[in-house]
């Protein structure tokens, strides 16, 4: 499932350079993160560094793409982004 930015986000600028899949960017008022690009760290981390790295848990599954760990992996294929194996 790939993740969210929630409105409490404070724009604290932690969570972009975090990101292995450059999947997060500065919106319109706060942070978000691109579905497409997003594969909750799976690839290159134990757990997504943005949540690792957020100092107000602004950062929950999004319910509206649900995923898999091998859809997550496949996403992180077509991307050609990993750094070790899963």
């Amino acid at each position: 499932m790939a993740l969210m930015i929630t409105a409490q986000c404070i724009n604290c600028d932690v969570c972009e350079p975090a990101c292995p899949n450059q999947a997060i960017f500065q919106g319109d008022e706060i942070y978000e993160i691109d579905p497409a690009r997003c594969t909750e760290c799976v690839g290159h981390f134990d757990e997504p560094q943005c949540r690792t790295v957020c100092p107000v848990d602004c950062i929950p599954d999004d319910p509206a793409h649900p995923e898999t760990r091998e859809a997550l992996l496949i996403k992180l294929a077509r991307l050609g982004t990993a750094t070790h194996s899963p």
